[in-house]
């Protein structure tokens, strides 16, 4: 029995590694690992590099596509190091350097499009055409500070969300958040087509470490474990210390105005209603633009960069509670008592709270 994937074909029992063609260039190929488990199993896409200069989530798949071995796998498991190869040679941040576009926004793609317009048409009818599960492991980019979570589809049917959900469980992190979304995103355009995916989050600043790299690669085997993907005793330190809570709402918020951006909280800190989230400065120094927290939450991530153009991300914060976007023009009271008990559930949840203001940056000038 074989499995052919594009110009790579790999045997029952074997590992093949090499690169992938892609169809409409002859510059850039895919570094892609695939094993052919002994066993019988699920066919499951695990990924890095979407956004190319997301460097945990490539060092992960890439050390992963060396360390399985087909004794390892029940299935058949394709590894693509790294999607977005235009971008990473040449060092652009999310976007692919041949035009400007974010490969995470445009899917199911276009075969007329520009360069990524095509991958994402390519990732699709490759590779999520021959797929059950999808791993698609991110980590934060330059501009942004994160706190470890894990997104899962629910913009599918209900089976869909259920298998997704299961893998998001499996993820050593704090929180997973499940994701409506059915526009844009390789994991969210997957769910749509009845794929279970889900989407790993952990580091940010456009860094690396090896800790956090193992420590995703130990997700990827435990939810490799949970659907039945994955069977090995070699790796020892596998067991998962903690079960993600569900993150029952999540906000996006994003700048109204351009300018010069000062975060008042870190990725994984809790802000109560009303607490300042971050500011906006013009450049002769004045404050132009504040956000405040709508009801208590936790940062899950949010842009670090000092330049903050006009209509790009911001914030994202998520919670537990009651939403104010649900209570359909209900008063609301955001006075600090009122929810007492639910900001000190998120400081449970969560570790140190130190806090990042514009006076403790200035104080170190």
């Amino acid at each position: 029995m074989s499995f052919t994937l594009c110009n790579l074909t790999v045997e029952k029992g074997q590992k093949v590694q090499g690169y992938l063609d892609l169809p409409f260039t002859q510059e850039d190929k895919l570094p892609c690992t695939l094993i052919y488990g002994d066993r019988e199993g699920p066919t499951v896409l695990v990924d890095g590099g979407i956004h190319n200069a997301e460097y945990v989530g490539i060092e992960c798949v890439t050390g992963l596509g060396r360390m399985l071995e087909p004794s390892d796998i029940k299935g058949i498991l394709i590894l693509i190091h790294l999607v977005n190869v235009n971008g990473f040679k040449a060092r652009t941040v999310s976007v692919s350097a041949a035009d400007g576009k974010n490969l995470n926004r445009v899917f199911p793609g276009d075969p007329n499009g520009t360069y990524t317009d095509k991958l994402a048409y390519f990732m699709e009818k490759e590779l999520f055409s021959r797929i059950d599960y999808y791993i698609d492991v991110h980590n934060g980019d330059w501009f942004e500070d994160l706190s470890p979570f894990i997104y899962c589809v629910g913009n599918g049917d209900e089976e869909t969300t259920r298998k997704a959900v299961l893998m998001a469980q499996a993820a050593d992190v704090p929180y997973y958040v499940v994701s409506k979304s059915k526009q844009g995103g390789a994991y969210n355009y997957a769910g749509v087509l009845g794929i279970p995916s889900v989407l790993l989050e952990r580091g940010c600043f456009g860094l690396w470490s090896p800790e956090e790299v193992m420590a995703s690669q130990k997700d990827v085997r435990n939810i490799l474990r949970a659907i039945g993907a994955f069977d090995s005793d070699r790796f020892l330190y596998d067991r998962q210390n903690r079960i993600p809570r569900h993150m029952t709402h999540a906000h996006y918020i994003d700048a109204a105005i351009g300018g010069c951006w000062f975060p008042q909280k870190r990725a994984g800190q809790v802000a109560d209603a009303g607490e300042l989230l971050g500011v906006m400065k013009d450049h002769f120094g004045n404050t132009i633009l504040e956000i405040r927290a709508e009801e208590p939450c936790i940062i899950l991530y949010q842009t670090i960069s000092y330049s903050v153009p006009e209509n790009t991300p911001l914030i994202a914060y998520g919670h537990y509670i009651d939403c104010v976007d649900d209570l359909e023009g209900q008063a609301h009271d955001h006075h600090h008592q009122a929810h007492e008990h639910d900001l000190e559930e998120l400081y449970e949840n969560q570790g140190s709270q130190s806090v990042l203001s514009v006076d403790n940056m200035l104080s170190h000038i």
